[in-house]
């Protein structure tokens, strides 16, 4: 098991409910593969940098998790046939 971070942008326009089903997904996935979240850090509605797809804000979530190497490209690969996550980007801690 590694030590990984996930960070990924929500189109902002999302409410509450539908924000939490895809974090629950996006846990579920990790747990089934045998990994285990550390920390959910849901830092909110923020100002994109640049725009993406002609929005300019985004919704910002943060994971901390332990999973299997070989696991992260099974993610990636979820991640982009989510039609609300507009960017992520996975980091490997160690």
């Amino acid at each position: 098991m590694r030590s990984y971070e996930l960070v990924f942008i929500l189109q902002p326009e999302l409410d509450d409910t539908a924000v939490e089903g895809l974090v629950e997904k996006v846990k579920g996935w990790i747990t089934e593969a045998g990994g285990t979240v550390s920390k959910i850090d849901r830092w909110g509605k923020r100002r994109l940098a640049y725009p993406i797809n002609k929005r300019r804000e985004g919704q910002y979530i943060l994971f901390d998790m332990n999973m299997p190497p070989a696991f992260s490209s099974e993610l990636e690969r979820n991640l982009r046939f989510q039609e609300q996550v507009m960017r992520f980007l996975i980091v490997n801690r160690d």
